[in-house]
């Protein structure tokens, strides 16, 4: 399994809506997550909207990201999501993978 993580920033005016819709996302994009390969996959947020990302997958982070891409339902989470991200766009396409530095088993 691979370790990935990413940062984004969400729009600081917009991060009540943005936690809002990641308390109740999607079943169809839950699954297709699951399907893909994303697991132990958690988001972190920052007061200034600062995203980080984890996510442990078998394929690595633009493994994962591929496998999503073939999803109808990733497109229309990833359009509605676009608002709420400072640079408008799909967030899956924005992502800053971090180098992992460190590693405590």
């Amino acid at each position: 399994m691979k370790r990935a993580a990413f940062t984004l920033q969400v729009r600081p005016d917009r991060l009540e809506e943005y936690k809002s819709h990641h308390r109740a996302v999607w079943p169809e994009m839950l699954a297709a997550l699951r399907e893909t390969g994303w697991g132990n996959y958690s988001l972190f947020l920052r007061d200034d909207g600062l995203l980080f990302g984890y996510v442990e997958t078998p394929d690595g982070l633009s493994g994962a990201q591929a496998g999503m891409a073939l999803r109808e339902v990733n497109t229309r989470w990833q359009e509605f999501m676009a608002p709420y991200f400072v640079q408008g766009v799909r967030p899956d396409e924005m992502f800053f993978e971090l180098e992992e530095v460190f590693h405590l088993d």
